[in-house]
């Protein structure tokens, strides 16, 4: 069985066991989060308007981090203009517990 969760604007395929990197959640480490179903999929498929009544996922917080860090480089050709800026995206590590239908 899997399932199609919603969560910081973005949605993932998770099944009971996966990891999943998602946006920063204001939770601590070892803390339960319950995400909102979009799609129940397996023998058959069940469809939510905009969420599937009743059906829910339940995840574990395993920690927080940031990625590999991306350069963003601005410049205006003969200007003389050039502007270097990095950026580290936080993110929340979740590992998905339990899939309730």
């Amino acid at each position: 069985m899997y399932a199609i969760i919603a969560t910081g604007g973005k949605q993932y395929r998770v099944s009971e066991g996966d990891t999943i990197y998602v946006e920063k959640l204001d939770l601590e480490p070892d803390s339960e989060v319950t995400f909102p179903v979009l799609m129940l999929g397996g023998d058959t498929v069940t469809m939510g308007t905009p969420e599937v009544e009743g059906a829910s996922v339940k995840g574990k917080v395993v920690r927080h981090g940031k990625g590999k860090k991306i350069v963003v480089f601005k410049y205006k050709a003969k200007k003389n203009y050039r502007r270097k800026q990095g950026h580290r995206q936080p993110f929340t590590q979740v590992e998905i517990t339990a899939i309730t239908a």
